[in-house]
């Protein structure tokens, strides 16, 4: 995946959370749907930004963005500094 499809998909899941605002503010969709939905959409954009951040500090270092791949949900949300 490259820059340009990543930051696609991250345009992709900002729409989809707006949208998701929109529809619980018009009540088309309950608190618990918005709650469950949206942190599934906050588990993708941090992959996605985890994943952009790594492909351009190869691409500064000069290795090759295109050997970074998405890493899982689990090791995205429990990095620890």
């Amino acid at each position: 995946m490259d820059d340009k499809t990543v930051l696609g998909r991250i345009s992709e899941l900002v729409d989809e959370e707006h949208t998701l605002r929109r529809q619980l503010s018009e009540g088309a969709i309950s608190t618990d749907e918005e709650h469950t939905r949206l942190k599934d959409l906050e588990e993708s954009l941090d992959q996605c930004w985890d994943l952009l951040r790594r492909r351009r500090a190869a691409r500064s270092s000069g290795h090759d963005p295109d050997a970074e791949q998405a890493r899982s949900v689990d090791e995205v949300e429990n990095y620890i500094n």
